[in-house]
């Protein structure tokens, strides 16, 4: 029997959340060196994974299939395609810095008396959401999906109700009350998409008989199972509801600003880089694989949704005052571009869209966790009280303008070569569709230029006089992010090459082609 690679590619961060949590609450520098650690061995063993996936090979590869509850057809299986090794390999590299770059967010609280945060807690409860993020984007069987889709919810609510952002104009009372809140309706949204998803998960096994996803889909194509024109499109309506709240796409979107604004900047990375990425993963996998007669159906009504999202987020983003709240909605608009890309039905959407899967999770990382470094400057969210911070800590505001140039996809980074095949792919086949969503990229520049020039342009306050630029662990958070945002928009072919493959067999299951252009013929 070959090594479980998957298998430990999930198991190790679990493990490491649990003797995270386990080190006496009296060495909190060894329980965050320890989290550290096993993010990193983690990353290796994600590195791996990439390197032994072969693009041109099997659809499904590293595959491990044993037993689990068999009296209810479910397995434990476990295999990749492009899309999924690219999504671990972002998964596994962000989390070390998320780790780093929260090293001291979970320290003990002086607000009059001492209060005593769970430090420990804190890093474990991240490592335990990447292992349930890579096994979501590893599992084969519908039912082990389904699980961790949802356990992934558990940890995500501490972080976000147990350890909300310092900066709070409100003081820590009215800020306790409102990460609850926060906490509380991501939980709620989130539950309620995933109990429809369980309904679906249930007719999908009356009808099928099993949860593979693997054997399903064949079933599907060579025509041995096939489905109700009704049943297929109620079982899609239950896993995209699911899915669509955890992208988050309009209008079931209203939770992640009050997520993100309320939680540590390290979790709102957690949350907008990772965890909103198996939302659209799952639309990817599940949606047009299992059920592509009903993705199809659904396309115009799932584009026009999109295209709201991108619209309406970008112009939220603009009036915002608060940093973390104006990177939450920029992120809608954003998801907005990836739902659409995947909806367009061609290869340059899809592959555009799982481009920018990845490459939202990097430059949204860099610029909210620069954000981050600046709010604890200041010890505060809203961005009239900047001002002039590129003459006190122009390393800072370097690194800031880059992470907002790669939000607004500048050509030359690394989100405009996935934009720019979304807007592609879409305009070959919805012309009006992609024509109106380029108003979203106008608005991202007039976000991203506004925030930079209120914040770090103009007379130096006197409230960020004294501010010290980055520090060596915030350069080693952000450097090796702004470069991958550099190479990729350079160069974004190893990328490219392994998410093709996937994204020309995603278009095979919805029997789809691209449109080819109309060309006159010469007179």
């Amino acid at each position: 029997m070959s090594f479980p690679l998957l298998t430990a590619t999930a198991v190790l961060p679990a493990l490491g959340a649990i003797a995270t949590a386990a080190v006496p609450a009296t060495r909190r520098t060894a329980a965050k060196w320890l989290a550290l650690l096993v993010s990193l061995a983690t990353l290796v063993l994600a590195a791996i994974v990439l390197v032994r996936f072969d693009p041109g090979g099997d659809r499904y590869q590293l595959t491990e299939s044993r037993a689990w509850i068999e009296d209810f057809g479910v397995r434990y299986e476990l295999g990749v395609d492009g899309i999924a090794v690219a999504l671990i390999a972002l998964t596994a590299l962000l989390i070390p810095f998320v780790i780093l770059a929260g090293w001291h967010d979970a320290d003990p609280l002086e607000t009059g008396n001492t209060r005593w945060r769970p430090t420990q807690g804190f890093f474990a409860l991240i490592l335990a959401v990447e292992a349930m993020v890579i096994i979501s984007f590893e599992a084969t069987d519908v039912f082990l999906f389904y699980i961790f889709f949802e356990a992934m919810l558990i940890p995500m609510y501490f972080l976000i109700g147990g350890f909300g952002d310092r900066a709070h104009e409100h003081g820590e009372e009215t800020a306790s009350t409102q990460r609850s809140y926060a906490a509380v309706k991501f939980l709620l949204y989130n539950l309620v998409g995933g109990l429809i998803m369980l309904a679906a998960v249930i007719g999908l096994y009356v009808v099928a008989g099993n949860f593979s996803l693997t054997e399903i889909a064949a079933a599907r194509a060579n025509g041995s199972l096939d489905m109700a024109t009704n049943t297929e499109r109620w079982l899609f309506l239950g896993f995209f509801f699911a899915f669509a709240v955890k992208a988050p796409l309009w209008p079931l979107h209203t939770w992640l600003p009050n997520a993100m604004g309320e939680a540590t900047t390290p979790v709102a990375v957690l949350i907008t880089a990772v965890v909103d990425k198996v939302g659209t993963f799952a639309m990817l996998r599940f949606c047009l694989q299992l059920f592509p007669e009903a993705s199809k159906w659904a396309t115009p009504v799932i584009l026009v949704l999109a295209l709201i999202s991108i619209i309406y987020g970008a112009l939220l983003a603009v009036g915002q005052r608060d940093i973390k709240r104006l990177v939450a909605y920029a992120s809608i608009s954003h998801f907005g571009f990836i739902i659409m890309g995947i909806f367009a039905m061609t290869s340059q959407g899809q592959s555009g869209a799982t481009l920018y899967m990845v490459n939202h999770g990097i430059s949204t990382a860099a610029l909210m966790l620069v954000a981050g470094f600046l709010i604890s400057r200041r010890g505060s969210r809203l961005i009239a009280d900047y001002g002039g911070v590129q003459k006190v800590a122009p390393v800072l505001a370097g690194t800031f303008l880059i992470g907002g140039l790669a939000t607004l996809s500048l050509p030359g980074l690394a989100p405009f070569v996935s934009e720019f095949l979304v807007l592609v792919g879409t305009f070959a086949r919805y012309p009006v569709i992609g024509i109106i969503a380029t108003f979203g990229i106008v608005l991202a520049a007039l976000y991203t230029l506004v925030l930079y020039q209120r914040t770090m342009t103009g007379p130096v306050k006197a409230e960020v006089a004294e501010m010290p630029d980055l520090r060596v662990r915030e350069l080693v958070v952000v450097t090796p992010l702004i470069v991958l945002l550099i190479f990729l928009g350079v160069y974004p072919k190893p990328l490219t090459d392994i998410v093709n493959p996937a994204v020309k067999q995603t278009m095979s299951d919805v029997q789809k082609k691209d449109p080819q252009p109309e060309v006159e013929a010469a007179k």
